[in-house]
């Protein structure tokens, strides 16, 4: 299995990233924009951290900013998101070529991405979510995406996988199901994400297993909701879900958010599923 880490708010640089990488004998690591440092300005300096990666034998796969809005109804802000899609995806396939050397050749180079919710207005018996009252250029902003993104990696080994955050909207799930049409996205399974939210999310997700190619591994409780754990800290099978990843041919990111919590995750993985470092 190719197991990964997320770039850590305590590290600095990528540097600093790919020197923990490397200590831990892990496999990639996944880019964050939401970090100042991966925006794509910086990505698109690619040499940069190609030459960086090839120099101590791991990939990369990206994670775009959770903040990113596909269906934002300023087209300023559309625009701006789509066109930060296209830019990484270009940036993408320079990577390619990393994940075939020094990761599995069989598994995509994955852009990992979240369904942004929009806002929703207060009614007094309840709340109106706007994609949900306007499903319908909701629909159409994200079939143009759709569209778009075929277009953009085309036979490319790259796939972009929509993740589960705190439960996937009755209009995400349509949505997902549309995007779920091409061979270009799968699906993310955070299963820290998914315990805290008394995994809702998990008869969807089982329901497109085929689609399953990237998963997000930390521990987890439902009472009271926590998430970002290390493993062996939480609640959650991580036997099951692991043997899942396996079966998917999907690769694990071993998404703590301190180095302590990542060391002590990557020792349980040695313990636990005998992997070789």
């Amino acid at each position: 299995m190719q197991f990964g880490m997320p770039t850590l708010i305590e590290n600095n640089t990528i540097k600093e990233n790919i020197a923990l990488c490397k200590k831990l004998k892990l496999n990639f690591i996944e880019l964050n924009m939401n970090f100042p440092e991966y925006q794509v300005e910086q990505l698109e300096n690619w040499k940069l951290f190609y030459e960086l990666a090839e120099k101590n034998q791991i990939y990369y796969t990206i994670h775009l900013d959770e903040n990113l809005n596909i269906a934002d109804f300023n087209p300023l802000v559309r625009n701006a998101c789509l066109e930060t899609v296209h830019r990484v995806i270009e940036v993408a396939k320079n990577f390619v070529s990393l994940k075939n050397r020094f990761g599995d050749a069989t598994q995509p180079l994955i852009i990992n991405m979240h369904l942004n919710h929009g806002i929703f207005i207060t009614l007094p018996d309840k709340k109106v979510w706007m994609y949900e009252k306007y499903f319908s250029i909701y629909e159409k902003y994200f079939r143009d995406f759709f569209n778009l993104c075929e277009k953009w990696i085309g036979e490319t080994d790259i796939k972009i996988c929509v993740e589960n955050t705190d439960g996937f909207c009755r209009f995400e799930k349509k949505i997902l199901n549309m995007l779920l049409e091409s061979q270009k996205f799968g699906i993310t399974w955070d299963i820290g994400h998914s315990k805290a939210t008394k995994e809702i999310d998990v008869p969807l997700i089982k329901s497109f297993l085929t689609k399953l190619s990237h998963f997000h591994i930390h521990d987890g409780t439902e009472n009271p909701p926590k998430n970002h754990l290390a493993l062996g800290d939480g609640e959650i099978n991580l036997i099951e879900r692991l043997a899942l990843a396996q079966k998917t041919n999907s690769r694990c990111v071993l998404e703590t958010k301190t180095i302590q919590a990542l060391e002590k995750s990557v020792q349980w993985i040695k313990k636990n599923l005998n992997y070789k470092t």
